[in-house]
């Protein structure tokens, strides 16, 4: 199982068929939210396991003060609790630090919060509603 940018249009074809299974088939979150418009002005990762399934993916947006936003991480269902999560935010953490940020931030499901602290990311604020679901701010700064 690798991680690496998804720069082809069928990579990217991938990730946008894996985030519509996860969050728009799964999750029930409206197409129109979840299909945003901001895909290409962002990085997307990909990751691929030894059949060649794409089994995760996220979305890097680059914001102005020295950070980048971690979006849309996904995981197939089926491959949930098997590092494909961690191999994600490990990729996108290197090409974080590769583009010179200081730190990544993001928007976490409160379900997913547990998963985040492991990593490091530290939540803030409060607990508020995006389509629907719970969501709450974390943070982590990167060692370089």
């Amino acid at each position: 199982m690798h991680a690496r940018l998804a720069e082809s249009p069928a990579d990217r074809a991938r990730c946008l068929a894996l985030r519509r299974a996860v969050f728009i088939e799964e999750q029930r979150v409206p197409e129109d939210l979840e299909l945003d418009g901001e895909d290409d002005a962002c990085t997307h990762l990909v990751v691929i396991d030894d059949d060649g399934e794409a089994v995760g993916t996220a979305r890097l947006k680059l914001l102005p003060e020295g950070a980048v936003k971690a979006q849309r991480v996904a995981v197939a269902a089926h491959r949930r609790r098997h590092g494909v999560g961690r191999l994600v935010m490990g990729a996108l953490e290197a090409e974080a630090r590769r583009r010179g940020a200081a730190r990544v931030v993001l928007s976490s499901q409160v379900s997913a919060i547990p998963f985040y602290e492991r990593l490091g990311y530290v939540a803030s604020g409060p607990v508020y509603d995006d389509a629907g679901i719970p969501h709450r701010d974390m943070t982590r700064t990167l060692a370089g």
